[in-house]
């Protein structure tokens, strides 16, 4: 039987952005539709949506609304549709309508650390549960180091990376990369360097990409 083909897939996302959320789930059922074919290493690009977010954030419905131009029914009506199609990939939305919108920067830098530690995707998802589930706030230095050991990493270094400022410079240096590399909104998906998905697409389009791309 032949070995699966290795894939680099470099996922640019913000822990803020809730089709983040759906497209990661998304590629992650498809990734286990083709395992024994195709396998990947995920690799967690930063973006930071709201770069100049204040300390305390913002409400998020609120926020999305005035910045979109939608009226509140438009608001609720698209935030049911991001809960249920983050139900059909099996993520839980809980906070979806209460959330408030928080500064990433600091989630960006323990992911550029978790990384290095081998545990970028454990991380990941244990950020966005802690976001979009239970609605916390995850610039605070304690919901990130809890996130940090629910993903297997060491709270205590984690919390020297938070009060460090450690790889700051690393991840305003791939943020300004990948936007020069055209990428302005997120998820951006890049499969082995050439292919491209954007948005937070079903598993069947990841699906259909993937295979795409492994056999070119």
């Amino acid at each position: 039987m032949p070995e699966p083909r290795v894939m680099k897939i470099d996922y640019v996302s913000d822990v803020m952005c809730p089709w983040c959320a759906v497209g990661l789930y998304g590629l992650l059922e498809a990734l286990d539709r083709v395992k024994g074919e195709i396998s990947a290493e995920i690799t967690f690009q930063p973006f930071e949506l709201n770069p100049d977010m204040p300390a305390g954030g913002v409400d998020g419905a609120e926020y999305v609304a005035r910045k979109y131009g939608l009226a509140p029914e438009q608001a609720a009506a698209n935030r049911a549709v991001i809960r249920e199609r983050a139900a059909a990939v099996g993520f839980d939305m809980a906070a979806l309508d209460t959330r408030r919108l928080y500064n990433s920067f600091d989630a960006h830098r323990l992911l550029h650390w978790a990384a290095i530690e081998g545990r970028q995707l454990g991380l990941k998802r244990a950020l966005l549960e802690a976001h979009f589930t239970r609605g916390e706030d995850v610039s605070d230095p304690e919901v990130l180091a809890r996130a940090a050991e629910q993903a297997g990493l060491d709270g205590a270094a984690a919390r020297e990376v938070l009060r460090s400022g450690a790889h700051a410079d690393e991840v305003r240096a791939d943020e300004a990369a990948w936007r020069a590399r055209g990428v302005h909104s997120v998820p951006a998906i890049i499969i082995d360097n050439r292919y491209l998905v954007s948005g937070g697409q079903p598993p069947e389009a990841f699906e259909q990409a993937l295979r795409l791309a492994a056999s070119g």
